[in-house]
């Protein structure tokens, strides 16, 4: 209908349903300060109309029709104009109440710990450790912890969240999680978003965790079975691959699972790593024996023209999972008996009782030395190693092909 049409105010409700836009706004009194608005492309909607505490003229939105009708939106500016006769201005409250909710938004655990994520970003931790970071935030921390406000979550929130990952077990969990919510909070209180501290002396509630068990792995006596078992495999060549790796480096499968072609000169026989991506924040370097460059030209042919020697499917896995390795060994009949870091046990056995000098082994396996000589000793011995990981290789040929005797003593 037109508007000239209307006769009575307040406006019926056919009126609000059957008024027709025009080709400019138009506004149609309700009563008591009330309008009907119109666009010129049928969109509808409620306004009041009052004087601000300034004595100037205001609109305030009350709502669009058909959501709001007419006993609502007379409602709604009933109450407003309670508030507008007591000296309060609606449009200064509704801007105050939404600058309160935005900074109650900003204060809450959760925003504070992406913040913290994305500094730890930043700082260019190693990927493994991020991963495990943002795992147990999504699973753990945040569900427990994300929608309460800073200065609301108190020291028996993180007792119990502590508690809950004690009782299924996960006592090294539950440790790494009490340190990122301690870290989480002293971000916050530097930023002042917060002057609580809840997260603070957990350690001393903290349940015991058993005893710390060896990574499943392999003695000598066991490795020519479980050789020729994994020369048998039938998993797909760069998880084979990268299983073999394990094996003739002893190096982090974590580490392995990142590794770039850019890292590689097979020429020169050489793993390059920054110290960015390593657990002891120092560069390192690995050399390769002739068994690891022979894989590696091999699996360049299927992943070459990728950045990760090993892959993933998807933005959300850029390389191999983290059981990749442990698949490919539990499929040739050794789950529970080895594990991808439990090669690093392995080799580390095998190469001391071989008499190989310990300081060339902890060089290999980027072990941090303690004490002064940790600090001052940045020796990477890599020639003597690149002589004991040649042997370590061969030796494992030997036992596969029971041979081993004659390479049973180092050169």
């Amino acid at each position: 209908m037109k508007r000239t049409a209307i006769k009575r105010r307040p406006l019926a409700d056919t009126v609000l349903a059957t008024l027709e836009p025009e080709a400019k706004e138009y506004r149609e009194l309700d009563g008591a300060g009330l309008y009907f608005r119109v666009k010129p492309d049928g969109g509808k909607s409620w306004q009041l109309r009052y004087k601000n505490s300034a004595g100037k003229w205001s609109w305030l939105g009350l709502g669009a029709y058909p959501e709001v009708g007419g006993a609502l939106a007379r409602k709604k500016a009933s109450e407003h104009q309670a508030k507008i006769s007591n000296g309060i201005d609606p449009l200064e409250h509704k801007r105050a109440e939404k600058a309160r909710l935005d900074a109650a938004a900003a204060r809450t655990f959760r925003v504070a710990a992406e913040d913290w994520y994305l500094h730890m970003q930043a700082k260019g931790l190693e990927q493994s450790t991020l991963d495990k970071a943002r795992t147990y935030l999504d699973k753990d921390i945040l569900p427990a912890l994300g929608d309460k406000q800073l200065d609301e979550i108190t020291r028996n929130h993180c007792a119990d969240l502590q508690a809950s990952l004690e009782a299924r077990g996960a006592h090294n969990v539950a440790k790494k999680a009490r340190g990122w919510i301690n870290q989480i909070f002293g971000r916050a209180i530097a930023k002042g978003l917060t002057e609580n501290d809840p997260a603070s002396r957990l350690h001393a509630i903290a349940a015991p965790a058993p005893a710390t068990r060896q990574q499943p792995h392999l003695l000598e006596h066991e490795l020519p079975d479980f050789l020729r078992a994994l020369q048998a495999s039938t998993s797909r060549l760069p998880a084979r691959t990268a299983a073999w790796l394990c094996l003739w480096l002893a190096v982090r499968p974590g580490m392995l699972r990142f590794a770039e072609w850019a890292e590689f000169d097979l020429k020169a026989g050489t793993w390059s790593v920054s110290a960015d991506k390593m657990k002891m924040d120092r560069d390192y370097m690995t050399p390769l024996p002739s068994q690891a460059i022979e894989a590696l030209r091999e699996l360049r042919r299927i992943t070459g023209r990728s950045r990760w020697l090993f892959p993933g499917v998807g933005p959300k896995n850029p390389t191999i999972s983290e059981n990749t390795i442990c698949l490919v060994y539990a499929k040739v009949g050794y789950k529970g008996r080895l594990v991808g870091h439990g090669t690093r046990h392995t080799a580390s056995t095998l190469l001391n009782e071989h008499d190989w000098p310990k300081k060339h082994i902890d060089a290999q396996l980027a072990h941090k030395v303690e004490g002064v000589a940790g600090v001052y000793n940045k020796a990477q011995y890599l020639e003597q190693r690149r002589v004991m990981m040649q042997w370590y290789a061969d030796y494992l040929d030997a036992l596969s092909a029971g041979e081993a005797k004659s390479l049973s003593r180092r050169p």
